[in-house]
């Protein structure tokens, strides 16, 4: 009696399935395995951080005190060193600036400039040569930012954008959602200010954003524009050299431009980015310690060449991903399961236990989790209790 009652319950299951094999596991997207995989406190180790298969060549070496390079579209890191070392960013801070202000002026509105937003520039700074009296657009005063590192243009918009305090709680906290916590803010416009610092990995997080917002990529790869003056303009001329070929510094094929800095306690620094084929790498080099003024520029592209040799081979060191973006398989939320009809009372309540909510491995390489056999015996209960009742009911 009891096997017949086996054998029927099992004829009367073909809905159930064996195992999570049998269907969609249904887990939330995630970014890729290769970010969910690798230990963050990785880059956090000093020195040079890759990993490489025999035969592939390492990354060069570089004078940099820190550098990152890394996949701009994935966001996987693929070689760095000193990646979380703490630095002086110099003018690669505006990329922060741009991203934490950017969203909010829009680019045709116009803004008549007094003398009283030209105060407070430090000695020294770059200029593009913004005047009180003259109005300019938005766009104007981004072009004066990125091509000419103008601090005076950072001061007007920065006063559009609620004004200096404003505007450094807002990149600070720009640089928090994004997962850069070596930032600390001091001066929007990088210029030297003590406590102001950043790193390759927070500058090389700040580049792949920029990459993401138009208006920002757009700016970042002009290399030549007209800056108004009142009733005439001037011709001005991006100072990142491997994006004009400017000084005796070779352009760099497919280069998308981003930002460079300088500063006497920053020493040279640069975030740069490249696409070749179907692949875009981002860059960031902070104060090369030998080689001149222009060495930022060679290492970079050092760097790049490099990458595009060994980005299909070498297996990433760390993720660009916001942490919360690079959650484990595991720990994602699967979607709602739709509602099922109440369990019979003589069913343990272990046995609504769904396939949904079983660990799948994090890698997604591993063999499918064994159904439950709390799950099996629920089913087996249900399966004669109906049969029972179809015999009762033919007698």
């Amino acid at each position: 009696m009891i096997v017949s009652s086996f054998v029927a319950a099992l004829l009367l299951l073909p809905s159930l399935p064996a195992g999570p094999a049998s269907g969609p596991r249904p887990v939330e997207p995630v970014p890729p395995p290769a970010a969910v995989r690798v230990d963050p406190v990785l880059l956090h180790r000093p020195g040079t951080q890759v990993r490489l298969p025999p035969g592939v060549k390492a990354p060069p070496r570089l004078s940099a005190r820190s550098w990152l390079i890394a996949d701009a579209v994935t966001g996987d890191v693929l070689a760095a060193h000193d990646a979380h070392r703490r630095l002086p960013p110099a003018s690669t801070l505006k990329t922060l600036f741009a991203l934490a202000t950017l969203p909010g002026l829009p680019p045709d509105r116009q803004h008549t400039v007094s003398e009283h937003e030209l105060r407070g520039i430090g000695d020294g700074s770059s200029l593009v040569g913004v005047r009180e009296e003259v109005t300019y657009r938005v766009a104007d005063l981004w072009r004066g930012v990125f091509l000419s590192s103008g601090n005076d243009a950072v001061r007007v918009l920065a006063g559009l954008n609620g004004g200096w305090a404003a505007t450094v709680r807002k990149m600070q906290a720009t640089a928090r959602a994004l997962g850069a916590h070596d930032t600390r803010v001091v001066s929007p416009d990088g210029y030297d200010a003590p406590g102001q610092v950043s790193s390759a990995y927070d500058l090389a997080v700040f580049g792949r954003a920029g990459l993401r917002n138009p208006d920002f990529a757009h700016y970042a790869a002009t290399p030549y524009a007209q800056f108004p003056a009142g009733r005439w303009s001037f011709g001005i001329r991006n100072t990142n050299r491997l994006l004009t070929g400017a000084d005796g510094v070779r352009r760099y094929p497919g280069l998308l431009g981003i930002k460079n800095g300088y500063t006497s306690n920053a020493g040279h620094t640069l975030i740069a980015a490249a696409r070749k084929g179907s692949r875009t790498l981002v860059v960031s080099v902070m104060n090369p310690r030998r080689g001149g003024a222009y060495a930022v520029y060679e290492e970079t592209r050092d760097l790049l060449d490099w990458g595009f040799a060994a980005a299909p081979h070498a297996r990433p060191v760390g993720s660009l991903l916001p942490p919360r973006a690079a959650l484990p398989v595991r720990a994602a939320a699967a979607p709602p399961a739709p509602s099922a009809p109440p369990a019979p009372r003589s069913v343990p309540p272990t046995a609504a236990v769904s396939v949904a909510t079983l660990p799948v491995p994090a890698d997604g390489d591993g063999p499918p989790p064994l159904l439950p056999l709390t799950f099996v015996g629920a089913a087996f209960l249900a399966a004669a209790a109906l049969w029972r009742v179809r015999r009762r009911t033919e007698r």
